[in-house]
């Protein structure tokens, strides 16, 4: 080939472009971003709206159906979800992958804006956001020394904005902060006294805290502005504000309201290792680096902690980037181990330093061009793109190889060193790239896979990709080129070098031949035996099980502690308090925790009978015990403390995958639901291995609910939303105006005293005063009546629907899915209403759905690279036989590991369908080759199979031994790889078996009934 010659004549040329191709990939490597897993695309919308003091049944009917319906027209949506809750209502928009969500969501803001005047005055803007994983904080830091308010302006006043400066930092909120509160305590005798209603207070202080251009004059050659200033500069300018009465006399704010600087109520507390605290979460940029904004923060974090007092501290809760850093570190190392065990094995079969030099030389610079093609590609370096660069590290050199062995036979006949580089490379050159062409078609089909798979799928088969691409390049141009520098002394220096390896290679070469005879003399039995050994590898498949992504041992547990509905913030932190002494027995195997008591997600509004404990375990590698095993462990011992309802869960994914089971369920009444769910609850926690089912229908909160009488309330002069707003400014309070102090704005709020808004004899003896100022007892208008209010109502596609969510522990998913639906099925479901599985479960179908079509296509798209190859359609047919003998090997490999079959093993069986033909390819050439040359079939095949054992022991050993380290699952994060290195080993190394002595007899056989085909046609032709 014109490529060989021209690298082998111009040696100084190819040493050029490989620095070029080396200094470019070193400057890609630096500006990879890292991170744990690819990028996962989410087409997710979500529409948040906060409704204060609105029951869940009004946010429901009022904010969360008018959205669905002004959304569901939006092109490209499969879904429309939404959760109604005390005060807020969440809107979600899953749209089909593919959509462009940047114009989706800007067709959901006008479908918005087009009913935002329909919903209640009281309604907040709906907030319209994007929905990505990447809004996960990178790191939460704890800061703790002085009192609240003290920590509350110093991080607001120097740290955040300190952070925000940081590269790669998109925002910093703060957790457990103090806001700061000008509260107007009302004096409800005062007011009577003095005839003023609060509204009255409002007006005044509204129509006195202003600052309003009147116009303009002129003064010589200028004009002057005209502003009357009147905004409040103190709290005296609050306290003198004058206020008119009913009899037109005049008082001041003073007399009728107690004005306090203080803080707003807490409704959430932030606990650092038990002790009350400040919590900074940092999020990144969308295109931001996770290690590198790490890395800056904590070189702020040192800045800072010298400038900060000495009794407060900053210290890093959790990063993130730990867990991604240990988990690149772990594979690069099993990359490195698998390509010094590469070496090794060529150093054995090549009995020659300076080959292995000229082999080993290719796989930097393969895995350095792969960096820089990843660059501008825009991949990220994660584990998976590194796991696809340590598969494709020994196949790396099955191309160099190959070109290689040629070169150094064409060395050994006596050729010159450059007659040898450019015959024995030209001469291969084809067949390399067909074989290696076999193994890159498998990855096409990525085009019909989509969702989570593709997200995973096409990251790793671009690594693969490159580095093949890569390893072809380097093996028809600078193998040849390094052969003809570095083998001049090959001959003469290592032959008959490790003698022990060559008499062991001749024994296996001989047995290999005793074997190869007997299969050829009872072919039957072996069709038979390799039939029956499928057979029964698929047997297996129950004892396997199914699993949608292997979990990493991340070491971080999540604990959710419920109190009763409606508990007060002092309750739920009291069972807190328990909850840290009872976690006190982990403190060796803990780095951090941090508790948040009363939670605020996305818009969703505060809970304070919540709180939720984030812990960050030592490395695994530190512990005996996985974070399973502990979080079954907490579980048992916190479940001793009563008064709450308390779920340990572990975060191992490191990507949100949902729950593992969601049985989504759905009907026409939110109240049979919610039976239903219980029921369900109860039943599927027989199942073996279903681990902490719970309902979304919890508890109901309790709620006052006030019924005012229309009609009695007509015969006072007062309407129902006069009513409601006296008794929201009572037991809410209201906000008045803002005040500036120092470039800081606070909320002016009226608020009566806490003795007259806390209890229900408050509520009950409350007087609603009317336009004639006459005071009327709030019973006398409205009948009181207490119910439990249902705490979150869910519908989809605008139908109520009903969460039922569960981890598993000791089982596959795929096997407890199926208990859980005969569960389910023995069920009897009211007429309407129906379940359907989602969560982990549903993502894992529909992942292996688009994963076996993908197979098929790349099995297609192997035979027909094969057919142009060979031009022939007979050969790679007898080729493809090598295929099913692959899944004994899966199966087996699987089972022995006790591992199930999961996306990463999945996609593992389709590179297999690629990788296995080419040992298949290399025999049947040579087969071919010697019958051309006069040999019949069985001799051909007696002579080519020992002579291909060789370089197919050696190509199948580098790409198996270079993936045990993977295999192994060594250190951290490895156990993504693990399923995809276990299915290559195993797949490849009882293929290579099936390849040695099945596709000889399925030769003769294709052969016999080709020979018999032809004597049928000769005999017709006679006749």
């Amino acid at each position: 080939m014109k490529l060989v010659n021209t690298s082998v004549k111009r040696p100084v040329g190819v040493i050029m472009i490989v620095l070029a191709v080396i200094a470019l990939g070193v400057v890609s490597v630096r500006s990879l971003v890292i991170d744990l897993f690819p990028k996962i695309d989410l087409p997710v919308a979500v529409v948040a709206t906060n409704y204060e003091d609105a029951a869940p049944e009004e946010v429901e009917n009022l904010i969360s159906r008018p959205i669905e319906s002004s959304v569901s027209s939006v092109e490209g949506i499969e879904t429309v979800q939404s959760q109604s809750q005390s005060g807020a209502s969440l809107v979600l928009m899953m749209f089909k992958n593919g959509t462009d969500l940047d114009q989706a969501l800007l067709d959901v803001r006008e479908k918005v804006d087009q009913i935002k005047g329909a919903l209640p005055e009281r309604a907040g803007d709906p907030n319209i956001m994007r929905f990505s994983p990447e809004q996960m904080p990178v790191m939460w830091i704890g800061l703790t020394g002085k009192e609240p308010e003290a920590l509350t302006k110093i991080a607001d006043e120097q740290i955040v904005p300190y952070f925000e400066r940081q590269g790669g930092v998109a925002s910093v909120t703060v957790e457990g902060a103090k806001e700061r509160e000008i509260q107007l305590i009302l004096d409800q005798a005062k007011l009577q006294q003095y005839g003023v209603s609060p509204q009255a207070l409002v007006e005044s202080l509204n129509s006195s805290n202003k600052s309003v251009s009147v116009g303009q004059i002129d003064k010589g050659n200028q004009d002057l502005q005209l502003r009357v200033t009147g905004e409040f500069e103190s709290l005296e300018d609050i306290e003198r504000t004058i206020i008119q009465t009913e009899s037109e006399s005049t008082i001041h704010v003073e007399d009728v309201a107690e004005v306090k600087d203080t803080f707003k109520e807490k409704s959430s507390e932030v606990l650092v290792n038990g002790k009350s605290s400040m919590v900074l979460s940092i999020m990144k940029k969308t295109d931001g680096n996770t290690v590198d904004v790490a890395k800056n923060i904590r070189s702020g974090m040192e800045d800072l902690n010298k400038e900060l007092p000495d009794d407060v501290s900053l210290d890093v809760v959790i990063d993130t980037s730990e867990f991604i850093q240990m988990s690149i570190d772990s594979v690069v190392k099993n990359i490195l181990i698998g390509g010094i065990i590469s070496v090794f094995v060529l150093l054995l079969f090549l009995k020659s330093i300076r080959a292995t030099v000229v082999i080993g030389l290719s796989i930097p610079i393969a895995i350095i061009a792969t960096f820089a093609l990843m660059y501008f590609t825009g991949e990220t370096l994660n584990v998976l793109t590194l796991g696809g660069l340590a598969l494709g590290l020994g196949m790396m050199v099955d191309s160099s190889i190959v070109i290689l062995e040629n070169v150094y036979s064409y060395r050994q006949r006596g050729y010159s060193l450059f007659e040898s580089a450019t015959k024995g490379a030209s001469e291969l050159a084809p067949a390399v790239i067909a074989s290696t062409t076999t193994t890159l078609v498998v990855f096409l089909p990525i085009i019909y896979v989509e969702g989570i798979a593709s997200d995973l799928f096409t990251p790793l088969a671009l690594a693969v990709s490159f580095s093949l691409i890569t390893s072809l390049v380097v093996a028809v141009t600078l193998v040849p080129m390094l052969s003809s520098k570095l083998l001049r002394k090959v001959i003469d220096k290592d032959q008959g070098r490790r003698y022990w390896f060559d008499r062991f290679l001749g024994r296996v070469n001989n047995g290999y031949q005793r074997v190869l005879k007997w299969v050829l003399k009872h072919r039957k039995t072996t069709v038979g035996g390799t039939l029956i050994a499928i057979v029964a590898s698929l047997a297996l498949t129950p004892f396997i099980g199914a699993e949608f992504i292997p979990a990493s041992d991340q070491g971080q547990i999540e604990i959710r502690v419920e109190t009763a509905p409606g508990s007060s913030l002092e309750h739920t932190e009291a069972i807190t308090e328990k909850v840290n002494k009872k976690l006190t027995k982990y403190d060796e195997t803990t780095e951090m925790s941090f508790a948040s008591v009363g939670t605020d997600d996305l818009g969703m509004g505060s809970s304070v009978n919540q709180a939720t404990f984030t812990m960050q375990l030592i490395p695994s590698s530190d512990r005996e015990k996985t974070t399973k095993e502990i979080v079954q462990e907490m579980d048992k011992d916190l479940q001793t403390i009563p008064g709450a309802e308390i779920t340990v869960s572990s975060m191992d994914s490191g990507m949100e995958m949902g729950d593992p089971i969601q049985i989504q369920l759905k009907g026409t009444d939110h109240k049979v639901l919610t039976e239903l769910a219980d029921q369900i609850v109860t039943n599927i926690s027989k199942v073996k291995g279903v681990y902490n089912p719970e309902s979304a229908a919890s508890e109901g909160v309790p709620q006052m609910t006030i019924e005012i009488d229309e009609d009695k309330a007509a015969e006072y002069g007062l309407t129902e939303e006069q009513i409601t707003n006296q008794i929201q400014l009572q037991f809410t309070g209201q906000l008045a105006t803002q005040y500036r102090e120092e470039g800081e704005e606070m909320d002016v709020t009226l608020l009566y005293p806490e003795g007259e808004r806390s209890s229900i004899n408050d509520l009950e003896g409350m007087n609603i005063q009317s336009q004639s100022g006459a005071s009327i007892p709030l019973r006398e208008i409205a009948n009181l009546k207490e119910i439990q209010g249902p705490v979150t109502l869910l519908r989809e596609n605008q139908q109520p629907q009903m969460n039922v969510t569960s981890d598993i522990v000791d089982r596959d998913l795929m096997s407890v899915v199926g208990d859980v639906e005969a569960e389910l099925d023995q069920m009897n479901f009211p007429e309407g209403y129906s379940y359907q599985i989602g969560g982990q479960a549903e993502d894992m179908t529909e992942s292996f759905t688009d994963l076996a079509l993908a197979l098929v296509f790349s099995i297609f798209l192997v035979y027909a690279v094969m057919a142009i190859q060979f031009e022939n359609f007979l050969f790679p047919f007898i080729i493809m036989f090598s295929m099913p003998a692959t899944v004994v090997g899966v199966m087996v490999g699987l089972f022995v590991t006790d591992l199930p079959l999961s996306i990463p093993a999945f996609i593992g069986i389709i590179m297999l369908a690629g990788i296995v033909v080419n040992n298949s390819i290399v025999l049947v050439d040579y087969i071919n080759i010697l019958k051309r040359r006069g040999m019949n079939t069985y001799e051909a095949i007696l002579k080519a199979g020992p002579n291909r054992l060789r370089p197919i022991l050696m190509t199948t050993l580098t790409t198996v031994l270079a993936m045990v380290p993977l295999g192994l699952a060594l250190g951290e994060g490895a156990e993504m790889q693990q399923p995809l290195a276990i299915t290559i080993i195993f797949g490849l190394t009882i293929s290579s078996i099936f390849t040695l002595l099945l596709i000889p007899v399925v030769y003769t056989l294709f052969d016999d009934l080709t020979k018999k085909m032809t004597r049928r046609k000769k005999k017709k032709t006679v006749e």
